[in-house]
């Protein structure tokens, strides 16, 4: 498992939601925001393939896998 990927993962797992601001070849850029008021907190970029993988199609982290 990646940085990034453990990184997202320790956020989702604290209740913190997340939204993908940018997706390239090979990269993505994704706000991580408060449960609460959905303030984006930190921007999490990676080239890592685990988590363009564990994002997969969802934009949002209330989407449906």
């Amino acid at each position: 498992m990646s940085e990034a990927l453990d990184a997202l993962v320790r956020w989702e797992d604290a209740g913190g939601t997340w939204q993908v601001l940018d997706r390239r070849p090979g990269r993505v850029t994704v706000a991580l925001c408060r449960c609460d008021a959905g303030e984006v907190v930190e921007r999490l970029c990676s080239e890592a393939a685990d988590v363009s993988a564990h994002l997969g199609d969802r934009e949002r982290s209330d989407d449906a896998p």
